[in-house]
């Protein structure tokens, strides 16, 4: 499976320009399996949601649908979602066939405030794609390894972030552990530029069970790459080195 992820700098509150850019990144790179958008893509991170967060029907969401279907590929990322009078930041994960999976995040970020007006989600999501099982996870989450230890439920782990420049090191030090860990490919996607609160540098990856880096963004700038998930040699080093089976409770 080939999956490109896509490193956006996000125009503050304004869904149908970020749309627009994404729409334009993925078309410059067409062919993959799965294209991956950062931490409420359509928006910017925004811990007061009132007027930014978007329906559950949202154009954003039908720009998904209709994309996916498009391009005969998944597109997946998060939205800041409004239902029932309550916020959510939703993972959406969109299949070319209209279905649509979603994962609500479950570690709100305390420090930033997300906690205050945000309800957390209560259900670890995979996802099967393509041969391949994507366990769907946000931002803060990855500072969670239990959250995310594999039961042998997975192959890939997507993060999606709007991780601050500040603290990049921690991003990009605990998605190798996470890969490592849990013997799995990672797909980091953080976002660049500024929002009325942080600034971001990027740090975008993909990271094989091994722990290396298979393509990587340049920081400080929008950037799209590739790489190929190869469930052949997952599988293969899997049983060499069976570790998950050696795990804890």
């Amino acid at each position: 499976m080939k999956i490109t992820i896509l490193q956006r700098n996000i125009e503050w509150a304004n869904p149908a320009l970020n749309v627009q850019r994404a729409d334009e990144a993925i078309n410059r790179n067409p062919g993959s399996d799965l294209y991956v958008l950062p931490e409420m893509f359509s928006t910017g991170f925004c811990t007061n949601p009132e007027g930014i967060a978007e329906s559950t029907e949202s154009d954003t969401l039908q720009w998904m649908k209709d994309k996916a279907a498009a391009i005969d590929a998944a597109i997946a990322g998060s939205v800041a979602v409004t239902q029932d009078g309550k916020y959510y930041n939703r993972f959406y994960f969109v299949k070319p066939d209209g279905e649509v999976t979603w994962y609500d995040k479950k570690h709100l970020f305390t420090y930033g405030g997300e906690h205050k007006r945000f309800t957390a989600g209560t259900e670890r999501v995979v996802v099967e794609w393509r041969g391949v099982r994507i366990l769907l996870e946000v931002c803060y989450d990855l500072r969670f390894p239990v959250w995310a230890r594999n039961r042998g439920d997975y192959d890939m782990i997507l993060y999606v972030a709007s991780w601050p420049t500040p603290r990049v090191s921690a991003w990009s030090a605990l998605l190798v552990a996470r890969a490592i860990e849990n013997q799995c490919y990672v797909a980091g996607v953080n976002r660049v530029g500024t929002d009325p609160a942080c600034e971001y540098c990027g740090g975008s990856v993909i990271i094989d069970p091994y722990g290396k880096t298979i393509a990587a963004c340049a920081m400080n700038e929008e950037c799209e790459v590739s790489a190929e998930v190869d469930m052949e040699k997952l599988n293969a080093f899997r049983a060499k080195f069976p570790v998950l089976e050696d795990a804890d409770v």
